[in-house]
């Protein structure tokens, strides 16, 4: 029979597997003392919980310290709310905390959890809801036991701080029965005082000592008070309902001082250099301007009203000087442009009119060469008939007709004999006429 055999790695990863199939085992709170506690550089927590029969190895991650609201000491009595599981490499099971309060605060812790819970789902703790500190107060309002050490941190802060400022104390209960109460007729009271911003808060202490910060009426009194409010209850590691509501929270009374009022001194210098600075750009200015102003001064020196009035009375004075001269200077331009036009104007006309008898003499031969005189004496002549019409044809006259025939010296009579019409070429499309003889 052939037996079956399994590593050491499938052993323990099966018997991790069963624990987290166990339900009890995956939300389970433990009780006990603590013991072996090492606080990791890496952030990591590792420590034990004995008890008179027997010890169980824990730890709690860096990622889930946001959970822890005080420093664990070695043998502190605690409950630690986690889950077991088997570290594989090991071979060993192991609590892995997940939230971790004192032993005896289970309950408390139980009931300030539901609380945040439901007044986070209200919207109480919204960044929108948050209203800003002041800058510059002048009045504190502190609401808080009056012979604890949180007034005094604050006062001896604020006095440090700026010795201007006035603190008006509630003394309330801060502790027991009735804390809330008083604490909430303290806030309402300095609301009416009008004070500029108001701390809230006490020493440290158990969770039960803190507890008054916790209750539902006071975490609606922070949130509907119109004046910011700056929580400031026990240490750095306390966490009360207030501080989720409160406008600003401080980790414990005297950093809730320092928050609330500033520093005179500080600003003081602060206000000292912002003089300089004005004083050191005022010079500046100053220097720009007044180099601006010789400028101007130099520009207005010449440019200036009376000194051009000045200056054109010296050019009229100058012009009535000159006004002679020049008058006689265009006089006598003008008589020499006048004797200039003159001769232009004679020139002109001499040779208008020696072109003028050049065209007319050209004319003159023209019309000689056209005069029918000039053409009688180069031996021609011309022939009139009885009604004293020109013959240019041969059927202007008859056989027997007189005619008249004009030459050079004088005219001949005549009578026609005959006529005979004959045919000339000289001439282009026309035929001759004949002449009398």
């Amino acid at each position: 029979m052939q037996k079956n055999v399994y590593t050491v790695k499938q052993v323990n990863a099966y018997v991790k597997n069963m624990f987290a199939q166990d339900f009890m085992l995956n939300r389970i709170y433990v009780k006990g003392e603590v013991s072996n506690l090492k606080y990791h550089t890496s952030g990591h927590i590792y420590f034990s919980l004995k008890d008179e029969s027997g010890t169980i190895a824990c730890v709690m991650f860096a990622g889930q310290r946001i959970g822890l609201s005080f420093r664990m000491q070695e043998g502190g009595q605690v409950i630690v709310l986690g889950s077991v599981s088997v570290y594989e490499r090991d071979g060993k099971y192991q609590l892995y905390a997940k939230e971790i309060v004192p032993d005896g605060d289970g309950l408390l812790y139980e009931r300030f959890q539901a609380l945040k819970k439901e007044l986070e789902e209200m919207g109480m703790f919204a960044p929108e809801y948050k209203k800003e500190i002041p800058s510059f107060v002048k009045t504190v309002g502190v609401v808080t036991a009056p012979t604890g050490a949180a007034i005094r941190d604050i006062i001896n802060i604020t006095r440090r701080r700026n010795p201007y400022v006035q603190i008006l104390l509630y003394p309330a209960l801060v502790q027991g029965e009735g804390a809330a109460k008083s604490v909430v007729k303290g806030i309402r009271m300095l609301e009416q005082q009008n004070v500029d911003v108001m701390i809230v808060g006490r020493g440290g202490g158990s969770m039960e000592d803190l507890w008054a910060f916790n209750e539902e009426i006071v975490a609606r009194a922070v949130f509907d008070c119109q004046v910011p409010i700056i929580s400031a209850v026990g240490h750095e590691t306390d966490t009360t309902i207030i501080d989720y509501v409160a406008d600003l929270r401080a980790p414990t009374p005297s950093a809730a001082a320092e928050l609330a009022v500033y520093e005179y001194q500080k600003f003081c210098e602060a206000v000292r250099a912002y003089g300089l600075r004005i004083q050191r750009s005022m010079m500046q200015k100053t220097h720009v301007q007044r180099l601006r102003l010789d400028k101007y001064q130099t520009k207005l020196s010449y440019l200036s009203p009376a000194g051009r009035l000045r200056e054109y009375r010296q050019r009229v004075a100058e012009y009535e000087e000159q006004i002679p001269k020049l008058f006689e200077e265009k006089r006598g331009k003008i008589r020499e442009r006048k004797e200039t036009v003159e001769e232009k104007i004679r020139f002109l006309m001499k040779q208008h009119i020696k072109d003028r008898r050049q065209n007319l003499a050209i004319y003159l031969e023209r019309m000689k060469g056209l005069s029918p005189l000039e053409k009688l004496n180069q031996g021609f002549s011309y022939v009139q008939n009885r009604e004293k019409k020109t013959v240019r044809h041969v059927g202007d006259v008859q056989k027997n007709d007189e005619i008249t025939v004009f030459v050079t010296d004088g005219k001949i009579k005549a009578t026609v004999t005959d006529t005979r019409k004959e045919e000339y070429h000289g001439r282009t499309g026309r035929k001759g006429a004949g002449r009398g003889e």
